[in-house]
């Protein structure tokens, strides 16, 4: 399975030809270092919630046109797309399969964000390997326990280094893929993706330093 990130937390799964698009939302494409075209392939999009660096309509609609694809999200999106007759798949709990992925879709809590309310987010496990908590820390993903690889927010105006580490430290994965970083410049994202190198390495966790348009692992 490869992952590769495309700015901020649009991420793109690749398995046996297959390909699976979480978030495509404005943040990573608004510097036009992104564009739909580089999704003409994508076989299934999930949209996890209704914040737009997560979900954008119009960014939605350009890679669906060209690419086909099926969209998979809860129903507070849903009720975004049914204003425009979009067809999706609801999925807010259970297993739905994408191909070659299996999607284990479970509630999470939104961590608190300033004079904003929740929205209903959607976490998954892909296929027994990877935890996308997505913008959540709270304590029920600890169930989740050494984990393969955990894909963990690294920079939000809901959390602070030390919460975000301490969460990581607790759920022990063997491996971490950084996102949530469009706020920030390549230099700094840089220079605190090597504070976090640093001190994941000292509780034996390997964190990939990823940011650039296109990077990525495979596990």
């Amino acid at each position: 399975m490869k992952i590769s990130k495309y700015l901020h937390s649009c991420l793109l799964f690749e398995l046996d030809g297959y390909q699976l698009l979480f978030d495509p939302g404005k943040f990573s494409f608004a510097e036009g270092l992104v564009t739909p075209h580089m999704f003409s392939d994508v076989k299934s999009i999930v949209i996890t919630h209704i914040h737009p660096d997560h979900f954008d309509i119009d960014i939605l609609k350009s890679i669906v046109e060209l690419s086909g694809a099926a969209v998979i999200t809860n129903s507070q999106v849903g009720k975004e797309l049914d204003k425009i007759n979009f067809k999706y798949i609801l999925l807010e709990e259970g297993t739905h399969r994408a191909g070659p992925f299996k999607l284990q879709a479970f509630p999470v809590k939104h961590e608190l964000i300033m004079d904003n309310p929740l929205p209903q987010m959607t976490g998954f496990l892909i296929n027994n390997k990877v935890l996308h908590p997505v913008d959540s820390m709270e304590d029920k993903l600890l169930n989740f326990k050494g984990i393969e690889l955990l894909l963990m927010v690294t920079m939000a105006p809901f959390a602070n280094e030390p919460t975000i580490s301490a969460f990581a430290d607790e759920l022990r994965p063997k491996q971490i893929f950084p996102v949530h970083d469009g706020y920030a410049k390549d230099f700094f994202i840089a220079q605190r993706y090597a504070a976090y190198t640093k001190h994941f390495d000292k509780q034996g966790i390997k964190f990939h330093e990823i940011y650039k348009v296109g990077d990525g692992i495979s596990i």
